[in-house]
């Protein structure tokens, strides 16, 4: 009994919040649930970022649809990465049955179904929200990372973002980007050369293979216009409640690079667009990336840093980001470090690796006197996961056994006609969706090359125009021949020779003549 008193008044004063806060659910000890040990989500820390991981099955998903309901009940918009389908129910009214009652019954609180504002986005153009970012906006750093570039491609990718600026040549797509890759290997390689240095044929060649594979999985679509204003992730509806964006990115399980693409650039484009904000009493947006192992799995280490780097600075900004696996060790150690918030849910131990595993995710939670961590995590129910996250003084509450609240909105999909309701009604689809295509780098470089192109066969035909002889006639032909000139001297000489004997004019003729007596 005294443990009992003791694990309530520790949960108690853990779990008790100055500013803005919201239950998530109960603390549980020995088994049973604990009304009187609700645990409370602080609204303050939320860009602390956190994790929220378990095996198949545990009901991770469905705590990430719990908190982004609280957080839009408190006017706080989140951004929804909705990699196997099932996050889009959110958007329709939950509705009860005998487990959900139970569950409820167990907490102390009244189950009251809801519906909220979601907004549906899209990466590779399916119903919703056109997703799009120019290349220019990614910038040459960036780039080079995405497309895992040594320093010395990046410093060709870098030249080629000084060559567009430098000539006011935009790199809107990677039809763009690939014409201008292509001109300073070929027609305008000497004219590159003079102003930035040289350039190497085999360095040209990798970026381009690079960017090949990048459109291989989707990347066309991605990159374009109109690109997508980080404002409008930060909105609220009608009645004040923030609104929650889905990314439906099914098709990304075998895209892994163009998730990361997209990924990198949105902290990226948020980390450069909201100003700094300090503390405040409840972040401006957060992100839940589901399945997030897609992001790191094939990230290179030059990716993998700025990751980092970003998570470790967004915060300032007000934003905080949620990433949610199967298993704690998918997210890198630098990584995991940054986030504040931990729910586990369970994971099963099956092999000698499993159970290593387990051993090692226990021992990244605060100790406790009434749990036996490394074991619980393989016997937590579904919908129960271990807790523990920061307080206002970014301290660790203590860790607690928690039963969660089961979301209030709908736990399945959306049908087609209610996906063609929302997308009808999006007011964002109208702004994004149509197809821009603006005179860029590519059409400048085909028309300057079509230019000197023409140039050069006309700067030919004037050349040939002035040295081209006139045609000669047939006894010009004739008599230019060597044999027919030789032929007509040796005739010439023989009529001359005969004349002057005739004439008694030949040297050796009138000398035989003389002495013969002839005169």
């Amino acid at each position: 009994m005294a443990n009992h008193e003791a694990f309530i008044g520790a949960i108690k004063n853990g779990y008790s919040f100055k500013g803005e806060a919201v239950q998530i659910g109960a603390a549980m000890l020995d088994g049973e649930v604990i009304a009187d040990a609700p645990i409370f989500l602080p609204l303050k820390t939320m860009n602390r970022h956190g994790l929220i991981a378990g095996a198949t099955g545990t009901g991770k998903t469905k705590t990430l649809q719990v908190i982004s309901e609280f957080l839009s009940d408190n006017s706080v918009p989140t951004l929804l990465m909705d990699i196997k389908g099932d996050l889009s129910g959110i958007a329709a009214m939950g509705s009860t049955n005998a487990k959900i009652e139970e569950r409820y019954q167990k907490l102390g609180i009244a189950y009251t179904p809801a519906q909220y504002t979601a907004e549906l986005l899209t990466l590779s153009g399916k119903k919703g929200v056109q997703l799009r970012a120019t290349v220019s906006e990614f910038g040459p750093v960036l780039l080079s990372k995405i497309l895992e570039l040594n320093d010395t491609q990046g410093g060709v990718v870098a030249m080629i973002f000084k060559y567009c600026d430098d000539n006011q040549m935009p790199l809107l797509n990677l039809k763009d980007f690939i014409k201008v890759l292509q001109y300073i290997g070929d027609e305008g390689k000497a004219e590159l050369e003079k102003t930035y240095g040289k350039i190497s044929t085999s360095s040209t060649g990798t970026i381009l293979r690079k960017v090949i594979e990048l459109q291989q999985q989707g990347a066309d679509i991605f990159f374009g216009e109109k690109s997508f204003e980080v404002d409008d992730l930060m909105r609220t509806d009608s009645n004040g409640r923030g609104m929650i964006n889905i990314l439906r990115v099914t098709e990304l399980q075998d895209r892994p690079k163009l998730f990361a693409t997209f990924m990198l650039q949105m902290l990226a484009e948020l980390y450069a667009t909201c100003p700094e904000e300090g503390d405040m009493d409840k972040p401006k947006l957060v992100l839940f990336i589901d399945e997030a192992h897609l992001i790191f799995q094939e990230a290179s280490s030059a990716l993998l840093q700025q990751i980092e780097t970003i998570v470790k600075l967004i915060r300032s900004k007000g934003i905080g980001i949620f990433f949610c696996t199967q298993n704690p060790m998918d997210v890198p150690a630098s990584v995991l470090a940054q986030l504040g918030m931990k729910i586990q849910h369970a994971l099963r131990a099956f092999t000698a690796a499993d159970r290593k595993l387990i051993k090692q995710t226990a021992q990244n939670y605060p100790e406790t006197d009434f749990y036996k961590t490394e074991d619980l995590i393989t016997q937590l129910g579904i919908g129960e996961a271990l807790v523990t996250m920061l307080n206002e003084k970014g301290i660790p509450t203590p860790l607690a056994h928690v039963m969660l609240c089961a979301p209030r909105s709908r736990m399945d999909v959306l049908t087609d006609a209610e996906i063609d309701a929302i997308v009808s009604k999006s007011r964002l689809v109208a702004k994004y969706n149509q197809v821009i295509d603006s005179h860029s780098a590519y059409e400048m470089l085909t028309a300057k090359l079509a230019e000197a192109a023409a140039k050069t066969t006309q700067d030919n035909t004037a050349k040939t125009s002035t040295t081209k002889k006139t045609e000669p006639s047939t006894f010009e032909k004739v008599t230019s021949n060597s044999v027919v000139k030789s032929m007509v001297r040796t005739a010439g000489n023989t009529i001359v020779r005969s004349l002057l004997g005739a004439l008694g004019l030949g040297g050796r003729s009138s000398t035989r003549k003389k002495s013969t007596g002839w005169l």
